[in-house]
């Protein structure tokens, strides 16, 4: 074997190995790009989809990553990039389903309750679901911040660097995406009364 096939050799065997290591250690973030998935998303299903998505880009383009750097919040700006194309996608599409009865599951159930306390009827209201749906009427800006740091527990900075934005604005997004969420959960607490 002459010196420059095996020189390819150990190139190639070495790439291979690269590869390896990288999908190991992503693969290893998997539940917390799963949980930053499942904060911007509507629906299980939805984050499921947004998190294959983000797996199968990552593993595409593996050697644009830089070993060393911070692998989790490059994990993230894809999910966020891709989060972001399907929002401007669903914004130029309307929603054409029409509302069926199980859509007012929740006010018909509020209507014939009877001799509930006022605070029962608002924690059974706001369920998990609800608390999602509030989330995802956060404009997408705000939402991604709120997601970053109050669910993902990411610093300003970290947030700042997934998103491609000064930690100011992060900060500013943050406040304004919590005081539109407790607008939504207090519309959706007494709204279906």
């Amino acid at each position: 074997m002459s010196e420059t096939s095996s020189d390819e050799a150990r190139r190639l065997a070495q790439g291979a190995r690269d590869r390896v290591r990288f999908e190991e250690e992503a693969l290893a973030l998997a539940d917390q790009v799963y949980r930053v998935a499942r904060g911007v998303s509507r629906s299980k299903e939805e984050a499921e989809d947004l998190m294959q998505e983000t797996y199968a880009r990552a593993f595409r383009s593996w050697q644009s990553y830089t070993p060393g750097t911070n692998l989790r919040a490059w994990l993230l700006r894809i999910l966020t990039n891709l989060n972001i194309d399907r929002g401007r996608r669903a914004q130029r599409t309307p929603d054409s389903q029409p509302l069926e009865e199980g859509d007012y599951f929740l006010y018909n159930r509020l209507e014939a309750a009877t001799g509930e306390t006022e605070e029962e009827r608002v924690l059974e209201r706001l369920s998990q679901d609800h608390v999602a749906e509030a989330l995802a009427a956060v404009p997408h800006d705000f939402r991604d911040v709120l997601v970053l740091v109050d669910i993902a527990d990411f610093t300003y900075a970290e947030a700042a660097q997934i998103l491609d934005i000064p930690i100011g604005t992060v900060m500013s997004r943050l406040h304004r995406g919590r005081r539109i969420l407790k607008q939504q959960l207090a519309e959706l607490s007494v709204g279906a009364s």
